[in-house]
């Protein structure tokens, strides 16, 4: 059985990898979530449930993709190119800074998502545009889209998933990855800006010309986005229905300028992704219940102390780029649901391990596939590089914020 539900597995994300004929990921997934429960390798009961328990988090996952998507219709990220070129003067070494600032806070309020498909191409844009070599500036987003993702629990879906099972409030969450993340984003700019040092030494020059108007009612919208992210959720209120609110704002100037399509909508709401994640949910259960759960719980020690933690993280870096963050996520959380200090241990792990390779997460992915299409494919070699630097520093640096602040608030 066992063997059965790892094909399965290694399948959908081969599927998901690979891509054939551009075709979306649910193509595999949804079959093979099929099949498991057609084998009996995963009950009917027990298959809907799994999605039940995933529909919010999934429900939250495409508002705020739609939410990214009508953000960038206002302008909003064509705005925060023009102001980070700007803002450079035409010195790669701030425009460096600037990417970073932009990044991290476009991962934690908006997702991974919006940082790699969004963000990227505005910055190799605005890297250009200054005449700089834009290699530092766009590996930094995509380090970003991962690693800066650990701040929120609306900031990437694997947070979401172990943000169900922690018991912990929205502002709790945050208040105990602020360190943890600081710490990340401040080794990765440490590393990358000695990385690339010779690149960020290359002449460029300064943008002249008007600058962009600030999209203030986007901006404004998505600020308050947040708020009723935090302050929902103390009530109850799940934040899909703030994200779904924020959307609904910005979509209702467009829709009066008739400046938004309903499949336009639609298709940025990503409903294969939603059926893909569905799909991946059922698989991985059949994995974990067929052994792969009794070796991790095996492998998973019990207690917060700052060794224990980072072989948590450790784990499920490890983890991250053998299956994919999002099963890695998926298969740890019921091995860890009963700490939320190593529920959080295994989200800096899913987060900053897919930095060392392509595979270690979808967004990742993704990335690569953007540059490719702007001839500006990123080497293989660089990329490993890179990661083997940024992603033990990162995570020694980010579980190390973790312990002291869980001594701080004594759990």
């Amino acid at each position: 059985m066992l063997v059965i539900a790892v094909l399965l597995l290694v399948a959908v994300l081969g599927f998901a990898v690979a891509r054939p004929f551009g075709l979306p990921e649910a193509v595999a997934a949804v079959p093979a979530a099929g099949l498991a429960v057609l084998f009996g390798l995963v009950g009917w009961r027990e298959a809907v449930s799994e999605v039940r328990e995933l529909g919010p988090t999934v429900g939250f996952l495409a508002a705020v993709l739609l939410l990214s998507y009508l953000a960038e219709v206002h302008g909003v990220f064509a705005y925060i190119g023009d102001v980070a070129a700007r803002r450079s003067h035409g010195r790669p070494q701030r425009l460096l800074g600037a990417v970073f600032a932009a990044a991290a806070l476009v991962t934690a309020v908006l997702s991974l998502d919006a940082t790699v498909v969004l963000l990227t191409p505005v910055v190799f844009a605005a890297a250009l545009r200054i005449r700089a070599r834009p290699e530092p500036h766009v590996y930094a987003c995509t380090h970003l889209a991962n690693s800066a993702s650990l701040l929120l629990p609306v900031s990437n879906l694997t947070n979401l998933l172990a943000f169900a099972a922690s018991g912990l409030g929205f502002a709790a969450f945050a208040g105990l990855m602020a360190a943890p993340w600081l710490a990340v984003v401040g080794v990765e700019y440490l590393i990358l800006r000695r990385f690339f040092a010779a690149d960020l030494a290359v002449a460029s020059a300064v943008e002249e010309g008007e600058p962009a108007r600030a999209p203030r009612y986007a901006l404004v919208v998505l600020a308050l986005t947040l708020a009723g992210f935090a302050l929902g959720q103390p009530l109850g209120v799940h934040p899909a229905f703030a994200a779904v609110a924020g959307a609904i704002a910005l979509a209702v100037p467009l829709v009066r300028k008739r400046a938004l399509r309903l499949s336009s909508a639609v298709r940025a709401a990503n409903p294969a992704f939603c059926a893909f994640v569905f799909g991946l949910g059922v698989v991985v259960l059949a994995v974990r219940e067929h052994g792969l759960g009794r070796l991790v719980d095996a492998l998973t020690p019990g207690q917060t102390s700052f060794l224990a933690l980072l072989a948590v993280a450790g784990l499920a870096a490890l983890l991250a780029n053998v299956l994919n963050n999002l099963p890695a996520t998926l298969v740890l959380i019921p091995a860890v649901h009963h700490s939320p200090g190593l529920l959080l241990a295994v989200l800096i792990g899913v987060n900053v391990g897919p930095n060392l390779t392509y595979v270690g997460s979808l967004a990742t992915l993704l990335w690569r596939q953007i540059l490719h299409a702007r001839d500006a494919a990123p080497s293989a070699g660089q990329f490993l590089r890179l990661g083997a630097l940024t992603v033990p520093a990162a995570l020694i640096a980010a579980v190390a914020a973790l312990w002291a602040g869980l001594r701080i608030a004594g759990m």
